[in-house]
């Protein structure tokens, strides 16, 4: 583990009630009705086990050991069963077409590969399930946001955990292979990662 992922861990925990306020609409929505086993990439601090059933199969993949332990409080607190792994989903720690649902909020941003990640989100899915995501995405081609956004980026990167801000999330979800995609899009209040887009996908 390292310091760059101990600071990263106490700084997201400073902006929870945050998250909460601009995502809690979304996440109700697309959260709350899930079933079966629910796998969930890059959890951070559990935020969204709040939104799940208790009678869902919990797991999650976070390589940051240094959230495990409020992951699992958070399971606690919502009694929620499951597990925490320290696995990337890249690493196919899991076995295929295990997960009824897969979930990522606001981490294919900082993914290595976002169409590797999407592969291994497909691979998860048993037939008919669903990919679950809230995620931010670069602004329109040509724009001024966006050359804001190419701009910062080097520097985000570095400091933000590998986050991306200027990544065509949406269009990579488009282009994965999936059977059905049911998305909308949606801007917040935070300079230069204003655009998101929230739905999901069936494997």
């Amino acid at each position: 583990m390292s310091l760059r992922q101990l600071i990263f861990a106490k700084g997201l925990r400073r902006i929870d009630a945050m998250q909460h306020a601009v995502y809690a609409a979304h996440k109700t929505r697309l959260l709350g009705g899930l079933r079966g086993t629910v796998v969930e990439i890059g959890p951070g601090t559990g935020l969204n086990l709040a939104y799940l059933n208790r009678d869902v199969t919990y797991v999650g993949l976070e390589p940051n050991r240094h959230l495990h332990a409020r992951i699992r409080a958070q399971m606690r607190t919502h009694g929620i069963g499951g597990r925490v792994l320290a696995n990337p989903v890249e690493a196919e720690a899991l076995p295929p077409q295990c997960a009824d649902v897969v979930i990522s909020t606001l981490v294919l941003c900082s993914v290595p590969n976002v169409a590797a990640a999407l592969a291994s989100i497909r691979r998860l899915l048993r037939p008919g399930g669903r990919f679950v995501f809230i995620e931010h995405i670069a602004a329109e081609d040509h724009s001024w946001p966006r050359l804001v956004q190419d701009r910062i980026t080097p520097l985000w990167h570095r400091c933000l955990d590998g986050c991306h801000p200027n990544r065509a999330t949406d269009r990579a979800i488009r282009q994965a292979g999936f059977q059905e995609v049911a998305m909308t899009h949606f801007s917040v209040g935070v300079p230069v990662i204003r655009p998101h887009c929230a739905g999901y996908a069936v494997a």
